[in-house]
């Protein structure tokens, strides 16, 4: 049986992929929605929900590994004292992707990645 353990590339190399899902999740927590292409949500959703569960845990190495994944002091700190306070009682599921349409010009799949309240 075959299964596809890796997650998706996004046409793109590591480097480029890994600064994008950064980005997208910079955003994410700033906004706390964001409208993305598909696959780049399911992406996204999964990439933040990581760093939703390593900022639970509240310790110095998962601090550390936080900032390294995000630049933006000010996304930081909003996680640690408004994102992380809210799901203290949730175990899982932070994020929702709804689909919004089809984009005309290259038939990309639009969805909205929002953190759930």
């Amino acid at each position: 049986m075959i299964k596809n353990l890796n997650r998706r590339k996004l046409s793109r190399p590591s480097s480029h992929r890994r600064a994008l899902l950064r980005n997208l999740a910079t955003s994410l927590f700033k906004h706390e929605r964001i409208k993305t292409t598909y696959s780049k949500a399911k992406e996204v959703s999964w990439f933040s929900e990581k760093l939703i569960s390593l900022a639970r845990r509240g310790d110095l190495a998962s601090k550390r590994r936080l900032y390294s994944e995000l630049a933006d002091k000010d996304v930081r700190k909003k996680i640690y004292e408004v994102i992380v306070q809210r799901y203290e009682n949730k175990s899982s599921g932070w994020t929702k992707i709804h689909r919004l349409k089809i984009r005309k010009s290259d038939g990309a799949e639009i969805a909205i990645v929002s953190l759930s309240q």
